[in-house]
């Protein structure tokens, strides 16, 4: 991910996700945090940011604990952009922004036998 700041960056997101960032020269690298996790790679912006972001990140969390870890998030210094609560029965899921305006959500799935299908 390009980033104005890639170590103030990765900070965020080593906060969000608990692993460790590793950095060399202007970059940085984020390991998974555990088995079944994902990697991040900082580097410098090499130009203006894009007016669409091409991707964004789900993050998913147990059924019930999205509005906590929203909060939690918050306070590492997201920033609150919108709710998704009604629109599908498989979904809920909150649209947050990291440091730099990097879109991202944090979606939870209700059990099965509570989807409506």
């Amino acid at each position: 991910m390009e980033a104005q700041d890639p170590a103030a960056l990765a900070e965020f997101w080593a906060s969000v996700t608990g692993a460790f960032p590793s950095p060399g020269g202007d970059s940085v690298y984020l390991p998974p945090a555990g088995p079944g996790g994902f990697a991040m790679f900082f580097q410098p912006r090499t130009g203006p940011r894009p007016e669409h972001q091409p991707f964004h990140l789900d993050l998913t969390v147990p059924w019930g604990s999205r509005p906590t870890e929203v909060d939690r998030l918050l306070s590492l210094g997201a920033t609150y952009r919108w709710d998704v609560l009604d629109e599908f029965p498989h979904v809920q899921w909150t649209t947050l922004a990291d440091l730099e305006g990097n879109l991202f959500c944090v979606a939870e799935h209700p059990p099965t036998d509570q989807q409506g299908t």
